[in-house]
């Protein structure tokens, strides 16, 4: 059901159990096997962020909120299993009532996040948590990269993107739901019909050459198409010659619409120089009466081409991304990882820690929770902290840098948000999921809570994510001891 354009009742997806790797499914039966199946594990969501992204925005919440909702092994999986020829009798038994009964607390999505931050947390009995690694993974991973990458192109124009993907996508999904997460980064229309449908996104395109040159000539194509679509009317003007023939065509369309009293929408560069043929075709449709006719420009349009364009006074309205938006060109991955920082023993959390000769990828251990530091509505710096901290708004707060401790700031008239909230408790899901439109809304807000200088996408400044003094003093403790 739609209404206003925005899709009223969620995309559901089918049963995805087996969305997974198999050594999830070795290391369940082990967990069973050794009794640890129950002890309870904590486990965070995160991104490493090196040689990538200095900054991400969160999403897939709601395809990984579907997936647990829907967690279940029916009789074609374990028959599936059984001929695997690796699990005993006992494991498919126990696998036949298996549900998600833990809890989970995740960033909103739309929220601006950093490296190291805990994107998702999972409390769970081990075994429950251990299977679901690999899938909220792939939900989060993906969408998170596109919503990012769109935020970034974003950030270079001040004019309107579009998503143009879906041929270009790896694959259905990718295209289906890179839409999605485009739209969160600030994508709010797309080509892909199917997206539209699905979630609501407003749906926008014109003709292809192709159409163009089924006809005897330019003209008598541009002619036609304004017929059967006088109100949408957008015409792609570089068949031939933009400047001789594509343009003056489409004025000479435009002056008949106008005259039987419509609206054409404008035209559309698909190749060249774009700056200089936008420019040139700005002057031609101004001084034929049409300087409400909007430009839109495609062609392999990516960050750098989109500050070139900038910087020469290009005069386009709407950009149409397609490649280099939909497969996140040129950082294939946004490299989250699925980590355990808490385990159960003798019926209490003990913190674990990963330690590698790799700093980045030494872990954070303890459950724990992110604070962001506000000041005059603008945010100033995020802590990771232990689950059970608080802070006294009404006293300085001090933070510093992990490695780096003497580089101290210190902050007074400040305000504390945390950015976690809860997901799934005891199995149950308590969060009422926005609707897509909602989540780009909030998207906005989030970014607009950073300074320029933190969202630009050359020579970005590093935004302050310090750990709090007691998570840090735990780290220490725990990469100092002998026993781990």
């Amino acid at each position: 059901m739609i209404n206003n354009g925005y899709v009223t009742e969620r995309v559901k997806t089918n049963n995805l159990t087996l969305l997974t790797d198999l050594y999830q499914l070795t290391m369940m039966n082990g967990y069973r096997i050794c009794e640890m199946d129950k002890r309870r594990a904590v486990f965070d969501i995160f991104y490493r962020g090196a040689g990538g992204y200095s900054y991400a925005l969160a999403a897939g919440l709601e395809q990984a909120i579907d997936y647990v909702q829907n967690l279940h092994f029916d009789d074609s999986d374990i028959d599936y299993l059984r001929s695997l020829g690796i699990f005993d009798e006992a494991f498919f038994k126990v696998l036949k009532d298996f549900r998600f009964t833990g809890d989970i607390k995740a960033v909103p999505e739309g929220t601006l996040i950093f490296p190291y931050e805990p994107i998702m947390t999972v409390s769970a009995p081990l075994w429950e948590a251990q299977l679901i690694e690999t899938a909220l993974l792939t939900f989060i991973n993906h969408q998170t990269l596109i919503a990012t990458k769109a935020a970034r192109l974003n950030e270079c124009t001040e004019n309107k993107i579009s998503e143009f993907g879906l041929r270009r996508a790896q694959g259905p999904d990718a295209g289906i739901y890179g839409a999605r997460a485009a739209y969160i980064g600030g994508c709010r229309t797309t080509s892909n019909v199917v997206s539209g449908k699905l979630f609501g996104i407003p749906v926008t395109g014109t003709h292809s050459h192709s159409w163009v040159m089924s006809f005897d000539s330019e003209l008598e194509a541009f002619m036609k198409y304004a017929e059967i679509y006088p109100d949408k009317c957008l015409l792609l003007v570089d068949t031939y010659d933009t400047l001789k023939s594509g343009v003056p065509n489409a004025i000479k369309v435009f002056d008949k619409l106008k005259s039987e009293g419509y609206k054409p929408l404008g035209i559309r560069l698909d190749s060249g120089d774009l700056a200089y043929l936008s420019r040139k075709a700005r002057v031609m449709l101004d001084e034929a009466g049409h300087s409400d006719c909007l430009i839109f420009a495609t062609n392999d349009i990516d960050e750098d081409i989109l500050l070139a364009l900038n910087n020469q006074d290009a005069k386009i309205d709407v950009y149409g991304i397609g490649t280099k938006l939909i497969t996140s060109y040129t950082n294939a991955s946004l490299g989250g990882v699925y980590k355990l920082c808490a385990l159960e023993e003798n019926g209490r959390l003990i913190p674990k820690i990963k330690i590698s000769n790799s700093h980045e990828k030494t872990t954070n251990p303890a459950v724990k929770k992110i604070v962001r530091i506000y000041k005059n509505g603008m945010a100033q710096a995020d802590l990771i902290c232990l689950e059970d901290e608080t802070f006294d708004e009404s006293k300085p707060l001090t933070v510093f840098h992990p490695e780096l401790t003497y580089k101290k700031t210190t902050y007074t008239d400040y305000e504390v948000r945390e950015l976690m909230v809860p997901i799934f408790k005891n199995g149950e899901l308590v969060y009422d999921m926005p609707s897509l439109k909602e989540i780009g809304e909030y998207a906005d807000k989030s970014l607009a809570e950073f300074f320029p200088e933190y969202r630009r996408v050359v020579n970005t400044q590093v935004y302050k994510v310090d750990l709090s003094e007691k998570l840090w003093a735990l780290k220490q403790e725990l990469l100092n001891s002998s026993v781990r």
